[in-house]
């Protein structure tokens, strides 16, 4: 461990905002025409079309991160400004309505919305995502249960959801709260070993709960491959978006440890 460096990458999602009403718009196709060909894989759609997602390469410091966040999002708001759009960071959109925004097709998101329904359609939230670089699973899953109480400070400092569909909800955070309403969300259980997490997972599956881990949604939580942690939304998939890009890395070197 003392000779491991901890690499870490950083994933974002933005709305996709008409510069004019200031209202979601549904324009993912339009921004990834152009940002397939600059951005490659670095540039994704979510599951609605008005929500695109950036992640950075593996970095080695919160310099690095920091940098690589920076150009991303210069890239990626000159991509939206091509189609006659804006971009913006944000935990929750303050206005506009769940029920307007598009599906992405794809099997994924179609499977998401036939499992989920409603609460699948409407959760229209956006996310700060840190992947950790770790030297194994085992150590892994001690960093998991050590992290569990440092989540809800993470959650704290990143706020930045207080409307929802036009409402002041009196919440700093709603973000939190639309999320929750998946299944196997929030703050994980502490799991004594790898073993036990491992065969918690395949009792979700056996007993039909899910298909794979990867419908495993803690707010920290191994990657279900590889040796990564992930700190996922503040949900650290572990904060909300819009933070500025001087603050990220702070929230980052956080979540990051």
């Amino acid at each position: 461990m003392k000779d491991h460096t901890f690499t870490l990458g950083i994933e974002e999602e933005f709305a996709i905002i008409d510069p004019e009403t200031r209202e979601l718009r549904s324009h993912i196709h339009e921004i990834l025409e152009g940002g397939k060909i600059t951005l490659k894989e670095q540039i994704k759609p979510e599951m609605h079309q008005s929500v695109v997602e950036l992640g950075t390469e593996i970095c080695d410091s919160i310099g690095c991160a920091r940098d690589h966040v920076t150009a991303l999002r210069a890239k990626l708001a000159e991509l939206a400004a091509r189609s006659g759009l804006k971009i913006a960071s944000m935990g929750t959109h303050p206005f506009s309505h769940w029920r307007d925004q598009l599906i992405t097709e794809g099997e994924r998101y179609q499977e998401i919305v036939k499992d989920m329904q409603s609460l699948a359609r409407a959760n229209l939230i956006f996310g700060l995502h840190v992947h950790v670089g770790i030297p194994n699973r085992e150590t892994a899953i001690h960093v998991m249960n050590q992290a569990r109480y440092f989540l809800p400070h993470i959650y704290a400092l990143s706020v930045n959801s207080p409307f929802w569909v036009g409402q002041n909800t009196g919440l700093k955070g709603y973000r939190l709260k639309v999320f929750e309403r998946f299944p196997r969300t929030g703050i994980p259980d502490s799991f004594e070993s790898l073993s036990e997490y491992e065969d918690y997972c395949k009792l979700l599956v056996k007993t039909g709960c899910i298909d794979n881990a990867k419908k495993i949604w803690w707010d920290i939580r191994l990657h279900p491959a590889r040796n990564r942690g992930a700190y996922s939304g503040c949900n650290f998939k572990a904060a909300q978006t819009a933070s500025p890009k001087h603050h990220l890395p702070h929230l980052s070197a956080a979540s990051s440890g």
